[in-house]
């Protein structure tokens, strides 16, 4: 597909999106680079504020069958993957026939992921990484594409449990889904309660424009054709330095640094040796560099290559969800902390939440491993403060 194309498509998208879900472009985006680079996506925030219904939107959007699994306590990976039953409509209770579970669809709703237990979670993980699932020692494939978009409440909500580790890691994104402000608030209300209709011809205009999504077939020919387009996309040398000494970095390799200024590299390995427990994975760096292919392609219009402003759009909840910290890591941070004028650190951010306290190191880390390029810095900081503004 071409570059044009691509963005007439994601364009078409978004206003679709937009007639069914309001303040939650940043959000919309985001999944569509998780969605056509095969990643997952975690959706985190209170309840009430439009996880589901995003994902039920995108399902009748992309023309793509999705299902849903209400996590509980008391779910068991049978629920999810399906399991053997007597074949009832054939009338022989001897013989056994799998029946498949909600998991075979292709957009996923795993709805408060953190509400069910440890073991019941990590029965996602081979779905989430193979695209099939093992049932009794036989192997059943997942329809493509598929995606899973999970969503969970805040940790400290009664009755949750932490993701494992490894199971977070399959996720793309971390996405924090906003409060609505005002003006958006107004647009829901104005919604729910019937009093906002679209203009004559818009709904159809916009029906008409995503007609490629019709059905699963052609659906799933642009997916594949997008997805081998971002891979092939290329980046800049700038973006890819980058992305290695964060890997580099995260897990004790400063020998191997590339670009930096002493003061870079002495703050990189506070940060790291001070608050981290462990370092990104190989995957980490991977969903960095496709996210930003995937956004330069889809949401920048004229860009050639990944450049530093599309990786500022993705680095947040990219590394939201795999940086690890210890656990007076917020004390320690901020008396290593010390923003001068070339750092250009936010100071406005509210850091009493420990969300936001998460954005300031992860800020940090990120300045203190970008390329020592003065042109570079400035818009990776202004991209990054942008993506921070709007999630």
């Amino acid at each position: 597909m071409q570059k044009r194309e691509i963005e007439e498509l994601t364009s078409a998208i978004m206003t679709r999106v937009r007639l069914k879900m309001f303040g939650m472009d940043e959000v919309t985006r985001l999944i569509l680079v998780a969605f056509y680079t095969g990643g997952h996506v975690l959706l985190e925030g209170n309840p009430g504020l439009g996880k589901t219904e995003m994902v039920k939107t995108l399902g009748q959007v992309l023309g793509l069958p999705y299902g849903r699994i209400q996590f509980t306590p008391d779910l068991m990976p049978a629920d999810i993957t399906g399991t053997y039953t007597p074949d009832f409509e054939q009338n022989q209770l001897q013989k056994l026939v799998f029946q498949k579970g909600p998991v075979f669809t292709s957009l996923l709703l795993a709805d408060e992921i953190n509400r069910a237990t440890p073991k019941t979670q990590s029965a996602m993980l081979e779905a989430m990484a193979e695209k099939q699932v093992t049932v009794l020692g036989k192997k059943y494939p997942l329809f493509i594409p598929f995606m899973v978009l999970a969503t969970q409440n805040p940790i400290d909500h009664e009755g949750t449990f932490n993701l494992p580790e490894a199971q977070a890691d399959r996720f793309m994104f971390k996405i924090n889904v906003p409060v609505p402000n005002n003006s958006t608030l107004r647009l829901i209300l104005n919604k729910t309660a019937g009093t906002l209709t679209d203009s004559p011809g818009k709904k159809e205009a916009d029906e008409a424009k995503l007609r490629v999504f019709r059905d699963i077939k052609t659906s799933k020919a642009v997916f594949e054709r997008l997805e081998m387009d971002i891979q092939r996309f290329g980046s800049s040398p700038s973006v890819e330095t980058h992305i290695s000494n964060m890997f580099l970095a995260s897990n004790h390799r400063f020998d191997e640094l590339d670009g930096l200024t002493r003061e870079q590299q002495n703050k990189a390995r506070d940060l790291v040796e001070k608050l981290m427990v462990y370092g990104l994975g190989p995957r980490a760096a991977t969903n960095l560099m496709l996210g930003a292919k995937a956004w330069s392609l889809m949401f920048l219009p004229g860009a050639e290559s990944a450049e530093g402003p599309a990786l500022a759009r993705v680095v947040m909840p990219t590394l939201r969800h795999r940086i690890k910290l210890k656990f007076d890591w917020q004390e320690i941070f901020f008396k290593i902390e010390k923003p001068t004028k070339t750092d250009n650190i936010d100071t406005s951010v509210d850091s009493t939440t420990l969300e936001a306290q998460m954005v300031r190191m992860i800020e940090s880390f990120c300045l203190a491993t970008a390329p020592d390029d003065h042109e570079y810095l400035r818009i990776f900081k202004e991209e990054f403060h942008k993506s921070i503004s709007k999630a």
